[in-house]
């Protein structure tokens, strides 16, 4: 039995232009796309009229806790709040418990979480300083990328071993995604802090600590490497200027070596640390509104090539303890188009900066097949926007299992209609509808 749902006069943004359109939906496809298209029998109609119909967010970087961390967040919780925010794929990070560094974790983690996920998903796999053998030998259909921690991690995952860094930038058969922080420069920090305040550092010492120059050092090392070798590198959370300035003004399909920016980073800047505290702490550290301002400007060129979250959920206990003892990582897939759209009313950015740096370049950076545009034939992942609404952001309305955000008191002035995930309505402005049906992302490599 065919399922068809119209989506009639929306304004669609894709692939650099803004026009209107209806769309047709064939069971998880969009089967047509063009203008006074007919509905067929039973088919469920959408008017869009005044809407803005984009490619769901592809998310190449969150920490959904699940396994062994699910007391923070669980695949269930968080792909509801991210289709709730306007993510329909996601890609997960290897720091779970267990770690997520062997074929056969990655294959434990697909069966665990099929039938979990209202997003689709996908994983990195975590390289050490002694899994070499696993990286060469991995399927590449079986993973999103390679996660390298090339700064302070989880238990054996922080890779500082010059000789495993090399090999797995000579032998990496996917993408390598790094985490660039360079641990030294960030201890050496730790222990002038300690000097000055003891154990009671203040948040507003967390740039300081996690330095620029701790970024700027490991990024250096990274790019280096990818040139040497010819690997294909894509940096993850870019927080200074120096290092937007390391990649190039060029289109990403002549890339080898790519770069991320997280939303957080478009939003606060370290003058936020006094009113948000350890709710904004996170690694790399929030840094200075100049910072700010040049992700802003990477990202509306082509220096920086994705937009992603970083969502990294822990309890609101947790993140009340004091600057040591306060995890870093912010819960952010429920407000991350939104707040994106928000600035693109404020001028930031435009609607076709934003579907091409959280739908399209994702897509192609890790050749996800058939998903990250509005074509016909690809997978009906589709977020229907308004860009009139009035937002407030509040503690209580989000639905990740940690109960909380660090936008809190914010006002959006754009909202999130509509979600679909395989052509299924998995959000209607109000609630998370149906089951856990997210599928394994699928990557067009040899």
């Amino acid at each position: 039995m065919n399922a068809y749902t119209l989506i009639k006069s929306a304004q669609l943004v894709n692939e650099g232009a803004i026009h209107t359109a209806d769309v047709l939906i064939k069971n998880e496809r969009i089967e047509k796309i063009g203008t006074e298209l007919q509905a067929p029998t039973g088919a469920t109609v959408i008017d869009a009229q005044g809407q803005f119909l984009l490619p769901g967010m592809i998310d190449d970087q969150v920490h959904f806790r699940d396994p062994g961390l699910t007391h923070k967040g669980d695949f269930a919780t968080e792909s509801a709040a991210a289709v709730a925010g306007g993510i329909t794929s996601v890609m997960d990070m290897p720091n779970t418990n267990p770690l997520t560094i062997n074929q056969q974790a990655i294959e434990a983690k697909h069966a665990h979480v099929s039938g979990r996920s209202h997003t689709n998903y996908g994983f990195y796999l975590g390289a050490t300083n002694d899994n070499i053998g696993v990286v060469k030998a991995i399927d590449p259909h079986l993973i999103c990328g390679i996660k390298v921690f090339m700064g302070a991690s989880t238990g054996n995952m922080l890779v500082d071993d010059e000789q495993t860094l090399t090999a797995i930038f000579k032998h990496a058969p996917t993408l390598i995604a790094t985490h660039c922080e360079d641990t030294p420069t960030i201890l050496a920090n730790e222990e002038k802090a300690r000097l000055i305040w003891g154990e009671n550092v203040p948040i507003e010492e967390h740039p300081n600590i996690r330095s620029r120059e701790a970024c700027i050092k490991s990024t250096r090392l990274a790019t280096g490497l990818a040139q040497k070798y010819r690997a294909r590198l894509h940096v993850l959370h870019i927080s200074t200027a120096e290092e937007v300035a390391m990649f190039r003004d060029m289109p990403t399909e002549q890339k080898h070596i790519t770069a991320e920016a997280c939303v957080h980073f478009t939003w606060f800047d370290e003058g936020d640390y006094a009113d948000k505290g350890t709710a904004i702490k996170c690694n790399p550290a929030i840094k200075s509104a100049s910072d700010k301002a040049a992700i802003i400007a990477g990202l509306k060129s082509n220096r920086l090539d994705v937009i992603a979250t970083d969502h990294a959920p822990h309890t609101a206990e947790e993140k009340a303890a004091p600057y040591f003892s306060a995890p870093s990582g912010l819960p952010l897939v429920q407000t991350a188009l939104p707040s994106l759209l928000t600035q693109v009313n404020q001028g930031q950015f435009s609607l076709p900066d934003i579907v091409r740096k959280t739908a399209h370049t994702v897509a192609d950076i890790f050749q996800v097949i058939d998903r990250g545009y509005l074509r016909e034939g690809y997978f009906a992942d589709l977020v229907l926007v308004d860009m009139t609404a009035i937002a407030p952001v509040r503690h209580e309305d989000m639905l990740y299992k940690c109960g909380w955000t660090p936008y809190d008191g914010a006002r959006f002035t754009a909202r999130i209609s509509k979600t679909w995930v395989n052509g299924e309505l998995k959000w209607d402005g109000q609630q998370v509808l149906g089951e856990a049906t997210g599928q394994a992302l699928r990557y067009q490599r040899p």
